[in-house]
């Protein structure tokens, strides 16, 4: 990354267990490019006692010669470095060296090794439980390949479970830090860029320098030539075994089929065909089951509606997959037209909504109502049709509706009249006994909304 963008909760997190007196086993984990190697580097800047070894997909033997190697030059052991030896034996000497401060110890790819040999796990347990425990030193075990890194390190099964003090999850980089990329853009002229790279920090970077989200687009993505182009067969590929049935569900998700019977018959098969795939990129946190925010028993609701929680999965399944036929005899300019038909409508708009609900918790948090919200979502069914936010303080009996306009034209009172016409049946479902109202536009608002907004204090504008 050309610059570490802010990680201060996961900072302090690893700070906190190095300041520790006692040892800390630590596991993060995350996709690809989502900045997990930036995060440990910057985390190891200051503290130089430390080791970070990179595993790769070579042999168990291949990879302890190589740590054995680095743990020689820490050490200035340089029998070592000649000598044949075991993991236990390598640890031992990295133990037996002095060192001003505690010791760190990264290794990045972590899973690599355990695929390698199964039993890896088994034998680092043993020496975290028989050299390193007592010996107050600092373990990170970081990995990309999510299902792996929780077989190995998280699950129950796993030898490992249980000695870890700490797990970070690092996720895609949210909306409100993309102008510590693009210096000098609004929120408006972010958010199409956001849509397409997803706050993962390698594709925005990738996308620096641009100013037509078009041309971004053709140059990075359409081109044949680019690594975006064939980034999900990598994401995926070493993630589950059947990639191409996994393909054809994530494509027929994003193609607008999100209930499971019409995922289905999109695909024509069973729906009970459907739900171990499902699971799988449920846990690879790719897709994920929505319920409208009113339900009590989310996981009893027959409302499910499934959606793609990567935005730059989401994009290249509906406009690059398709299209590939036309892509690969270079007709990149035909692609990119048919993506200019429908982009904003049909596909920012609803990230757009993402974005709102996110800024809902900000407001909250920030104390914008007297009051805070448990659940925060959106609401679809016969009773109020569709509302694009929902924000429901369950102690306090208080609800908040709201709409998202990703629109070139002003939004004007129609649409609050819209959202005070379902607010009965909202405080009916939720039990609520105040309704306040926010809206979000992207293009402003008439002067008869401005007006409402400033004599009605439960109306914001945002």
């Amino acid at each position: 990354m050309q610059k570490f963008v802010n990680r201060t909760k996961e900072l302090e997190t690893l700070e906190k267990q190095y300041d520790s007196s006692e040892s800390s086993l630590v596991v993060v984990y995350g996709r690809r490019r989502v900045g997990k190697t930036a995060l440990l580097t910057e985390f190891l800047k200051s503290h130089t006692d430390s080791i970070y070894f990179l595993a790769t997909e070579e042999s168990e033997l291949q990879n302890l010669n190589y740590f054995k190697s680095q743990v020689a030059e820490f050490t200035g052991n340089e029998l070592l470095r000649a000598a044949t030896v075991d993991w236990p034996t390598v640890f031992k000497t990295l133990l037996a060296h002095k060192t001003e401060s505690k010791k760190v110890i990264v290794f990045d790819e972590f899973q690599y090794i355990g695929q390698s040999n199964s039993a890896f796990p088994s034998v680092l347990q043993k020496i975290w439980d028989t050299l390193l425990k007592d010996a107050n030193i600092m373990l990170v075990l970081c990995g990309s390949l999510v299902s792996l890194m929780k077989s190995q390190t998280l699950d129950y099964g796993s030898p490992l479970y249980g000695r870890r003090r700490a797990q970070i999850k690092l996720k895609q980089i949210p909306f409100k830090h993309y102008h510590e990329f693009y210096e000098g853009k609004s929120d408006n002229e972010l958010l199409p860029f956001y849509a397409v790279t997803g706050g993962v920090p390698k594709y925005i970077e990738t996308f620096q320098g641009y100013d037509d989200i078009y041309s971004a687009i053709r140059e990075n993505i359409l081109n044949t030539q680019s690594f975006l182009y064939e980034e999900p067969y990598f994401l995926l590929q070493k993630e589950v075994s059947e990639i191409g049935s996994y393909f054809s569900l994530i494509k027929a998700i994003a193609m607008g089929n999100r209930k499971l019977s019409e995922i289905a018959a999109f695909l024509e098969v069973k729906q009970t065909n459907l739900t171990k795939y499902l699971k799988v990129l449920m846990d690879l946190d790719l897709v994920e089951r929505e319920v409208p925010v009113t339900e009590s028993a989310p996981e009893k609701s027959k409302s499910g509606l499934y959606r793609i929680t990567d935005n730059y999965i989401a994009f290249w399944f509906r406009y690059v997959y398709p299209y590939r036929a036309y892509l690969e005899k270079g007709e990149m300019d035909y692609v990119l037209a048919e993506i200019k038909k429908g982009f904003v409508e049909n596909y920012a708009s609803f990230v757009y909504e993402d974005v709102c609900r996110e800024k809902m918790l900000e407001l909250s948090a920030a104390g914008k109502w007297e009051f805070h919200f448990d659940k925060v979502g959106r609401y679809w069914g016969a009773k109020a049709g569709e509302i694009d936010i929902v924000a429901i303080d369950s102690a306090g009996a208080h609800l908040v509706l709201g709409e998202c306009k990703y629109t070139k034209s002003p939004k004007g009172l129609n649409v609050l009249h819209k959202l005070q016409e379902k607010s009965e049946v909202m405080q009916r479902l939720t039990g609520a006994t105040s309704v306040s109202f926010v809206i979000f536009s992207t293009a402003g608002y008439t002067q008869g909304l401005l007006d409402e907004a400033n004599r009605n204090p439960a109306l914001s504008l945002y």
